[in-house]
């Protein structure tokens, strides 16, 4: 005696589109299959890596871009350069240095340019007239403010950046 299959039926151990070995599809509606679930959090995941790895990528390109403007070229951009914080590089006019309650007052020169700079904050030990110097900060009206100030060793700045400096006395350092 045999018997007929019935119609809709499915030979046992075979798998079914919904992965499941009834051979049954998932009703309208249901969640979808476990792996499909599992796939779509690797997506996601990934994607928040990239985008992660994305940021940290842009934000140390971006931090480490800093460039430096000596006095004069940076007084003829004061316009496209608004409030940014860029590095102001320039040599510190002897009896320009007047301590301040929050840091210090001094002048930087470029060429022929004088730019006012007030820093808060305490200037570095090696800070003296007639050094070059390089302040940390932005414009603000004809100002320039600062709350960092490096200073350079001569020889070794000098010798890294010929002729980026002008001495009082007019010769390039």
């Amino acid at each position: 005696m045999t018997t007929a299959p019935v119609v809709g039926s499915v030979p046992a151990g075979a798998v079914g589109p919904d992965g499941d070995g009834d051979g049954a599809s998932p009703p309208p509606g249901a969640a979808p299959p476990a792996g499909s679930g599992h796939r779509l959090r690797y997506v996601i995941v990934g994607l928040v890596l990239v985008g992660s790895l994305a940021f940290l990528v842009v934000k140390g390109l971006t931090s480490a871009l800093n460039f430096y403007l000596p006095a004069d070229q940076a007084l003829a951009q004061k316009a496209s350069l608004g409030s940014q914080t860029f590095n102001l590089e320039g040599l510190v006019e002897p009896g320009s240095i007047h301590p301040t309650r929050n840091g210090v007052d001094f002048v930087v020169t470029s060429g022929a340019t004088r730019l006012q700079v007030d820093n808060t904050g305490s200037p570095p030990q090696l800070f003296q007239p007639d050094i070059p110097v390089i302040a940390v900060g932005h414009f603000s009206g004809t100002m320039f403010v600062s709350n960092q100030i490096l200073v350079k060793h001569s020889s070794n700045y000098i010798a890294a950046h010929p002729g980026r400096v002008t001495a009082p006395n007019g010769s390039k350092r």
